[in-house]
């Protein structure tokens, strides 16, 4: 009796332990399968198609993610299709389709990586339906890679699209028509266009900021193949995107101080000319372009009106009149800035840069000298574009110096000067900077133009040679550099883009693909091999 009853007990304890035990339950392993279609009502390839609605089914409860970013419907529709649910779980996409379809024309929705399940996120990659409303599923396709024509880093989201060749083709078409077929890039560099009839097209590929599949010089990019594709082929193309230099155009002029009119413009600027007229005797002026920006300043003085009458004139454009009325009655402060901060490295040079055009500089009242207060021989100039005054003078290592420029030093187009200004900086020895010396093989063709920038694309140093050469880069500080070379085709010494109506593709750039580490007290010699 006494053993039934202690069984009784250490079974009861057992009971009540497994009855207070907190925990989660197993739930199994984590689910990694991204959905799958089961079935579409008209199944996906159906030919002959004649609906306007479409059921996708799923075998688990699914989201869309991102679906204006990641549908492509190709050939474009003119009305975007509705497709529901959308921010639900689901286990059916229905496609609601509101244009009338071309006639024995092969349909792809492209879903992208929109496509996810409810639960884990996994991605159903690169989900497309099909059909045609003709008899066959054309089955042809195209693909390639995609870079910026400039810039080491790449866009995302690139249209990649192609036009038919046919008796109605110019190539205006990218300007007023929706492409026949079309894929994206999405985050990628690749691209492929599936489902193409045979045929002969042209290959275009379109940074499209509207996303409305039609080129807008103004605020896309466009890359495009040279000669028509004809398909079926197995290439690799490979495309450069860029954006054109628009035509030129000048922008209401607005003025921004007494004395001080900006002229905003686009393209070319190279034979711009700004000329005032039916002014007085006393009037005079001056302008300059601003650095990286598409504005001109103009600077005037000596006007008797309450405004000024401008007439525009360049290349390939219709002179024009502009009037700017004058309320300004303030003109803008001198204000001096210097590049340098404490250190003024062995290979740059101290600059002084003004907001307004520098008229005058007494170098009198300017006194430089070292950290044994000696006077350095040194020697200013005045920029062409008067924004800027430059000090040379031969640098000794390890030094500080100081510059102190007195009131009436430096007087601008108004007759204004500035109160007393004074920097202090010193310079390093050459054993904290490092030097590089390179040599390229398999170079293309000469001229070339061999930058070094820094991991922000600045540009630290360029040389350009019509011939093999060592490049020799001297005193660096110590960072990670990246070497570009630019085929310089017209011998301009700079980079030109390209213009898709004119057929001039933009000049080659390439980019040596290893990041060069310099260190202080290093001498860096590389012997890079350019791949064709």
């Amino acid at each position: 009796m006494k053993k039934h009853i202690a069984l009784l007990f250490i079974l009861l304890l057992l009971i009540i332990s497994s009855c207070a035990r907190k925990g989660r339950p197993d739930g199994g392993p984590k689910d990694e399968n991204a959905p799958l279609m089961i079935s579409a009502k008209p199944p996906h390839l159906t030919t002959n198609f004649n609906k306007n609605e479409i059921k996708i089914y799923f075998d688990e409860y699914i989201k869309l993610k991102d679906l204006q970013k990641q549908l492509i419907v190709s050939p474009p529709l003119k009305y975007p299709p509705i497709i529901i649910p959308q921010g639900i779980p689901s286990k059916y996409i229905t496609i609601k389709i509101l244009d009338t379809l071309k006639e024995n024309t092969t349909y792809t929705f492209n879903f992208g990586n929109s496509v996810i399940d409810n639960n884990e996120g996994n991605i159903l990659r690169n989900f497309k339906y099909t059909f045609s409303t003709g008899t066959v599923i054309d089955s042809l396709k195209i693909a390639g890679t995609i870079k910026d024509a400039f810039s080491k880093d790449y866009d995302k989201n690139i249209n990649v699209m192609l036009y038919e060749i046919n008796d109605a083709y110019t190539d205006s078409i990218l300007y007023k028509e929706k492409p026949l077929y079309l894929a994206s890039t999405l985050d990628s560099t690749t691209w492929e266009i599936t489902n193409i009839k045979a045929g002969n097209y042209l290959l275009v590929a379109l940074k499209d900021k509207s996303n409305n599949y039609i080129y807008s010089p103004k605020e896309d990019k466009i890359g495009y193949f040279s000669k028509q594709i004809s398909i079926p082929t197995d290439t690799s193309y490979s495309l450069s995107i860029f954006k054109e230099i628009l035509p030129f155009k000048i922008s209401r002029p607005s003025e921004i101080a007494k004395g001080h009119i900006l002229f905003g413009y686009e393209g070319n600027k190279d034979s711009l000319q700004i000329r005032p007229y039916q002014v007085g005797n006393t009037f005079t002026s001056f302008s300059n372009f601003e650095k990286e920006k598409d504005t001109m300043n103009f600077w005037y003085k000596g006007n008797l009106k309450d405004s000024i009458q401008f007439k525009i004139s360049n290349i390939n454009y219709k002179d024009s009149i502009l009037s700017v009325k004058l309320r300004k009655k303030t003109i803008d402060s001198l204000q001096v800035a210097s590049n340098i901060r404490g250190t003024l490295h062995l290979r740059d040079t101290l600059k002084l840069t003004s907001n307004n055009p520098i008229q005058q500089l007494d170098t009198t009242r300017i006194t430089f000298i070292d950290k044994d207060s000696t006077n350095i021989p040194h020697h200013f100039s005045i920029s062409k574009d008067k924004r800027a005054i430059t000090l040379d003078f031969s640098k000794t290592y390890t030094n500080k110096y100081k510059l102190e420029i007195l009131p009436n030093a430096i007087i601008d187009f108004f007759g204004v000067t500035t109160d007393t200004l004074s920097y202090v900086f010193s310079t390093k020895k050459p054993a904290d900077y490092g030097n590089l010396y390179l040599n390229l093989q398999n170079v293309k063709s000469y001229p070339i133009l061999v930058e070094l920038t820094n991991e922000r694309g600045d540009v630290i140093d360029s040389i350009y040679t019509e011939k093999e050469q060592e490049y020799q880069f001297q005193n660096l500080i110590p960072a990670k550099y990246i070497v570009r070379i630019i085929y310089d085709t017209n011998k301009n010494k700079k980079w030109d883009t390209g213009n898709f109506l004119e057929k001039i593709q933009p000049e080659e750039v390439y980019y040596v693909r290893k990041i060069i580490d310099v260190r202080a007290n290093w001498e860096i010699e590389e012997t890079f091999l350019l791949s064709k």
